[in-house]
């Protein structure tokens, strides 16, 4: 599989996915931790791909965003941002209901 599908199976199999460098227990950077913390407090889980394992994810997936920059958060197929993004949704009290509606979406669907 090529990369570029392996990034859309990816996307389009998880309702919830964060590119990320680092895991959620152990970011490796500042951007990464602020996300990550912001999408925890929501209380859902979530997918993530640590893109400093992964190389080539990492060097193909800002062409398939067109999105420069990690981490990206997904959900149900479409990038919502990166970290200023999320931390703004997250204040606002928008990114709950983001993440909410995907888990309803995921249950309705199995």
């Amino acid at each position: 599989m090529d990369i570029m599908d392996t990034i859309k199976n990816q996307i389009e199999s998880n309702s919830i996915i964060l590119y990320m460098k680092g895991s959620p227990d152990q970011p490796q950077c500042g951007f990464s931790a602020q996300t990550t913390e912001a999408l925890m407090s929501c209380g859902k889980r979530f997918a993530y791909v640590d893109i400093l394992a992964n190389p080539d994810i990492r060097a193909n997936l800002p062409k398939y965003a067109n999105w420069p920059t990690f981490p990206q958060l997904w959900v149900n197929g479409e990038l919502i941002g990166g970290c200023d993004i999320i931390v703004e949704l997250q204040g606002s009290g928008e990114l709950q209901g983001i993440v909410d509606s995907a888990i309803v979406a995921e249950s309705s669907s199995t």
